[in-house]
């Protein structure tokens, strides 16, 4: 899972501190892919409130167990204070960059804006407007309004968006090509929660 918002970028990390007096930086990871963070080479940096990003060397990286942050050590930064200085940076790789995906891989940014149709029916339920991390990936699907009038509701204040499992068996076409998910959702997945 990856994140772009800056058009030819995608963003694989957000620095958030100091490790240690020697110039050592914690980043926390937005992408699935360790080697962008443990492979040495030129990695990007783009300030907070700024739209150019720098070439940094990024020369070793390693994973911080259990608090889901890696460390990595950049060119020309060996104090706390430098790194303090980049506290809020994003980290980031030119979208051509792309590691090779496995069958069954997909980019976030593949998945936003996707149409959301029921296999069962063809309906079309949303568009997809984000991707969770959450042991199995959700896609957050905003629903479509006419899908959203046909639902039944309690309640003046409808929820207008929902969780989707992004697995195989509630997800189990995905086709870039032809721009559309089909779902196959369990009972009461789609229920509009009126709590």
């Amino acid at each position: 899972m990856e994140n772009t918002q800056l058009s030819g970028w995608i963003e694989i990390g957000k620095i958030v501190a100091p490790q240690g007096l020697q110039g050592e930086i914690r980043v926390y990871p937005e992408t699935d892919f360790p080697e962008r963070f443990e492979e040495p080479g030129t990695r990007w940096l783009l300030y907070p409130g700024t739209t150019e990003p720098q070439a940094v060397e990024l020369i070793s990286g390693r994973y911080l167990d259990g608090k889901n942050l890696y460390v990595i050590q950049l060119a020309g930064i060996e104090s706390r204070s430098q790194v303090d200085e980049l506290r809020g940076c994003k980290l980031l790789v030119a979208e051509s960059d792309r590691p090779e995906l496995a069958e069954g891989e997909y980019h976030i940014l593949d998945l936003i804006d996707l149409p959301v149709y029921l296999q069962a029916s063809g309906e079309l339920v949303g568009k997809v407007v984000d991707v969770l991390s959450a042991g199995n990936d959700l896609l957050e699907v905003e629903f479509d309004a006419e899908f959203l009038q046909q639902q039944p509701s309690k309640n003046h204040k409808k929820q207008t968006k929902v969780l989707i499992p992004f697995v195989m068996a509630i997800a189990p076409v995905v086709d870039l090509v032809a721009k559309r998910i089909e779902i196959t959702p369990p009972p009461g997945l789609l229920e509009i929660n009126n709590s």
